[in-house]
């Protein structure tokens, strides 16, 4: 059973106060959900280490905004800081990506990840987790073969600069920051 993620985090117990959106955007750009999750506060700030430097992903005043794509086989998290900058952009190979009316978008892990820091950096993860997954039959070898694929289309994207969603993240940040004041005033 792969793992389903969904953007709005309803079960990250990390989050003590959070506001979430959600917009289906229909461009020549992109298509598909966007969510964002504002984190108020937190219980405490999450760190991860990336070639031996510490990175802040989740902390008072950040935001994750996360795009699910129609009929991609990616979902695209976004951190951004409490100053709005961007931390890193996470990039999740899945089966599908799908909505859910009462958890908002999700997605099917299929383990391999691509991390992209604002330097340009590209760090690749999880490469052991997809081989164990396949050879405990968690995965088939077709989900396998288009966790490769996908991974490797993306890091050519990548390599070329030419992986235009990396550029709408900051766009569609303010849009659905725009979203959530709407909504507070309700």
């Amino acid at each position: 059973m792969l793992k389903r993620k969904y953007g709005s985090r309803y079960d990250w117990k990390r989050i003590v106060k959070r506001r979430n959106a959600e917009k289906y955007i229909s461009s020549t750009q992109f298509k598909g959900y966007v969510t964002m999750l504002q984190m108020d506060d937190v219980s405490e700030a999450l760190y991860m280490t990336y070639n031996g430097r510490s990175v802040c992903i989740a902390d008072k005043g950040y935001s994750w905004l996360q795009h699910f794509p129609d009929e991609k086989h990616f979902s695209v998290t976004t951190v951004f800081d409490s100053s709005n900058h961007i931390v890193q952009w996470y990039i999740d190979i899945c089966r599908e990506n799908g909505y859910c009316h009462t958890n908002g978008p999700w997605m099917d892990d299929l383990f391999l990840d691509l991390i992209v820091l604002p330097t340009g950096e590209v760090i690749e993860k999880d490469l052991d987790e997809i081989e164990v997954a396949h050879h405990t039959q968690l995965i088939t070898d077709d989900e396998f073969a288009l966790a490769w694929s996908e991974f490797n289309r993306i890091k050519m994207r990548l390599a070329n600069n030419s992986f235009d969603l990396l550029t709408l993240t900051k766009q569609h940040l303010q849009m659905l920051k725009e979203d959530l004041g709407v909504l507070e005033h309700d």
